[in-house]
């Protein structure tokens, strides 16, 4: 059984910071990837920002560049968003994602957090 427990959000006024925690828990043999996406009331699930664990890549959304940073605790097997310089469109429900492979003979499988709420407001 794989988990995935997020924690930090909050609310903050335009221009705060926050930084989102993730930590995988459970049988876990192998994460490939770790990422944060985000919903808003109304709009789809969309990846906020993700790392590949083989090559350390990132990736991120273009509405977050050089505002948001992901960041990986490999030994902890904890992912970190630092979310800087937040806008009101930065509100929605994040969740952690990842991708796990819980025994070695086992396949890759995405796993989900519960989410925790951004809301960015004045």
């Amino acid at each position: 059984q794989v988990q995935l427990v997020e924690s930090g959000g909050g609310s903050v006024q335009p221009g705060g910071s926050l930084r989102l925690s993730c930590a995988a828990s459970g049988t876990i043999f192998r994460i490939a990837f770790m990422g944060w996406f985000r919903q808003a009331p109304g709009k789809e699930r969309e990846l906020v920002a993700g790392t590949l664990t083989t090559t350390g890549s990132t990736n991120y959304a273009d509405s977050v560049k050089g505002r948001f940073a992901i960041s990986r605790d490999y030994a902890k097997n904890m992912v970190y968003l630092e979310m800087n310089s937040l806008k009101p469109e930065d509100t929605g429900l994040y969740y952690c994602n990842a991708v796990i492979a819980p025994f070695q003979s086992s396949p890759n499988r995405s796993y989900w957090g519960q989410g925790t709420q951004v809301t960015v407001s004045s």
